[in-house]
């Protein structure tokens, strides 16, 4: 599962970097254990969900600011994109959540393992 947060300052760059980087990251065990393996090796799959409170700013106050999340209107062509651009690196269709809907969506980490990427901070 891949839980997307789209904001002003990405393009169409960034999504092409992600989308790379995604595919292509190795964190699956190989026969030894040792996370060798990319989605891309494994023949896995992807679930994409746009998700805007990965943006939440929690500097001030106690609630929540989204002022960094896209409006629709910016967000959903680039959700688009991205969809695109992991079909293309991944070579077969991916599954996706539906843009601005009030989902119920379940994650069950296996280790766990949650990596965040940031295409602004490419550490």
């Amino acid at each position: 599962m891949v839980l997307v947060g789209i904001e002003d300052a990405d393009n169409t760059e960034d999504i092409e970097w992600l989308s790379n980087k995604i595919v292509n990251l190795r964190i699956f065990d190989d026969e030894d254990h040792v996370p060798n393996i990319s989605v891309k090796d494994n023949g896995g799959d992807i679930l994409l969900v746009s998700q805007f409170t990965l943006h939440a700013a929690t500097k001030k106050g106690n609630r929540p600011s989204y002022i960094k999340a896209s409006k629709p209107g910016v967000a959903i062509p680039l959700y688009e994109k991205m969809i695109g651009q992991l079909e293309k690196d991944l070579g077969k269709k991916i599954y996706t959540g539906e843009f601005g809907a009030d989902m119920k969506v379940a994650l069950l980490n296996d280790g766990p393992v949650t990596i965040v990427i940031d295409t602004k901070n490419k550490e």
